[in-house]
């Protein structure tokens, strides 16, 4: 792992709001203004692989396309795709018979693809494979008669589809204050994962007090925390320690954004807020602030963080540094029910969902 800090050029993209009037206002600033830039940030393989999934579709059978649940936790990748023809629903029973169903990046239970099949529905599965990883890890330690304590926000469509994996055999543990709570059959037979997208400190901490009480209790095969949710944590814990604001890019549903502001708090950020879009930045939080650290959660588009880069340049914030550290480059092939699609129509080059959105640097 390495640490750079070097210089971005931003690239020119339409401003959500205009200049501010008089950006002398905000309190004095002690120090050069400046902003932090993390990275990595931004779209995962899995999200890039589930957005291009619906794209491809749109393009080749063309709208509507109809999507269980969003596809990906953005605003903004939403509306883009429902301005293009996808059609979002909660269940699948609202979409009609027999027309064409993509699932999200999250993850379904089989209970959710067998409603799909009854329906005579065609399907494209678009979940993360580091969601289908955790997915078969809890069919095969339900096989083998484990109690599965499931690390996890109850209610999250990712921990919907993993817990109906299994559910006779899994019981969701929100965090530390549940553990308390938790029953098992047999404490030798105990095993522990985990939603890709969680806080990897507060799991940590959740999985030492689940072992006070299970010193037995197995890991994963395998870490489940996926690594881009690690290395976003990561890059956010080097960057707050030296930052008076930290601004996260990411929707309020984005479990990972959401994590990025607290664990930002956590290690040393004076302020830290989340927003959607940069016209959501409040003026105030500028007062007194010579550093400001930038994110995004692991489903944002970077012409969001541009934005808000312009945003802050016309506040003073022009000296951009780019705080590094980790590379990424995982690519997914698409899913296997559109890869034949794309080869049959001389498109085989994008049967990989990696479309370069985001260099690491400029």
């Amino acid at each position: 792992m390495t640490t750079a800090a070097v210089s971005v050029p931003m690239p020119a993209v339409p401003r959500r709001r205009r200049a501010p009037a008089d950006v002398t206002a905000a309190a004095p600033v002690i120090g050069t203004k400046k902003v932090l830039l993390a990275a990595p940030r931004g779209y995962c393989a899995g999200v890039d692989r589930a957005v291009v999934a619906v794209e491809k579709a749109l393009e080749h059978y063309g709208p509507p396309v109809y999507v269980r649940k969003q596809i990906v936790h953005n605003v903004h990748v939403v509306s883009s795709l429902e301005a293009k023809g996808a059609v979002f629903v909660d269940e699948t029973d609202e979409v009609p018979e027999g027309a064409l169903v993509i699932f999200s990046a999250h993850g379904v239970s089989p209970a959710v693809i067998s409603t799909a099949a009854d329906r005579g529905l065609r399907t494209i599965d678009a979940t993360c494979p580091l969601v289908t990883k955790v997915h078969r890890e809890a069919v095969r330690f339900a096989r083998d008669d484990f109690d599965i304590l499931l690390i996890g926000h109850e209610g999250h469509e990712e921990v919907e589809g993993t817990a109906g994996e299994a559910p006779e055999h899994i019981q969701i543990v929100n965090g530390p204050q549940d553990v308390d709570a938790v029953q098992v059959r047999d404490p030798e037979k105990v095993i522990w994962l985990s939603q890709t997208t969680l806080s990897v400190d507060e799991t940590m901490e959740t999985v030492r007090l689940l072992k006070d009480r299970f010193p037995t209790l197995q890991d994963p095969p395998s870490d489940d925390i996926c690594y881009a949710t690690t290395n976003r944590q990561v890059a956010i814990k080097k960057i707050a320690p030296a930052a008076d604001l930290v601004i996260v890019v990411g929707s309020a549903n984005s479990s990972n954004s959401v994590r990025l502001v607290e664990v930002a708090l956590e290690y040393g950020a004076k302020a830290s807020y989340r927003v959607d879009f940069a016209n959501e930045v409040d003026e105030s939080w500028f007062e007194g602030v010579a550093t400001v650290g930038v994110t995004s959660g692991a489903s944002v588009p970077e012409v969001l963080v541009q934005d808000v880069l312009r945003l802050l340049a016309d506040y003073g914030y022009q000296d951009v540094q780019e705080v590094v550290t980790a590379e990424e480059d995982l690519l997914f092939s698409l899913p296997k029910e559109l890869r034949a699609t794309l080869k049959q129509a001389g498109d085989a080059s994008r049967a990989l969902g990696g479309r370069g959105q985001r260099p690491v640097s400029s």
